[in-house]
């Protein structure tokens, strides 16, 4: 039986959560990896201005929930 929406988002905020954790983001930013995990989004770059968070980490922890939130589908 398929997960509903709101099982699916509820993964997708609980592994955005963990990966924001694990990569060491302020949870105040975690919505700044949203927009990064629609297909075709335009990815941002690093400036080389030490901003925080650098762009490279925002991409970084979309990767990841990106990677793992497939793999979680294959599975299901």
């Amino acid at each position: 039986m398929a997960g509903t929406d709101a099982d699916e988002l509820d993964e997708l905020d609980q592994v955005l959560r963990t990966a924001c954790l694990e990569e060491g983001l302020d949870p105040v930013y975690r919505d700044c990896v949203r927009p990064l995990l629609r297909e075709g989004a335009l990815l941002p770059r690093c400036c080389g201005g030490g901003c925080e968070p650098c762009a490279e980490q925002l991409i970084r922890i979309a990767d990841v929930v990106r990677r793992r939130t497939a793999s979680a589908s294959r599975t299901a």
